[in-house]
């Protein structure tokens, strides 16, 4: 049994991939699903995203993000912001275009 479930570890395991944002960084792989072209995790527009005294606001339109056919607003708190590798930001929606699964923000200045 405890074999069985080593082998079921590491198939998963090697299925969790992240692809890479533009710039060369990879996103997390619990965070995407697919590569580059196909899958749910991109830069979004920075006109985009308000920071707000509670969190992000995010506003998306069609064009802002591949997965996304009608408008949407995404209030997202701080402490759910990742890291952006790049200065930009970048949303990730899984399973579906109304769900944030992950949310890449640049460090705030000082």
């Amino acid at each position: 049994m405890r074999s069985i479930l080593v082998f079921v570890m590491i198939a998963f395991a090697s299925l969790a991939h992240a692809h890479d944002a533009p710039s060369g960084w990879s996103y997390e792989p619990y965070c995407c699903n697919g590569d580059a072209h196909t899958g749910d995790c991109q830069m979004i527009p920075p006109k985009s995203v308000a920071v707000t005294p509670g969190g992000y606001r995010v506003t998306l339109v069609p064009g802002d993000h591949r997965l996304v056919t009608h408008a949407h607003i995404f209030l997202l708190p701080m402490t759910r912001a990742l890291k952006s590798g790049d200065g930009d930001y970048h949303l990730c929606l899984f399973p579906n275009e109304d769900t944030p699964r992950c949310f890449y923000a640049p460090e705030m200045g000082y």
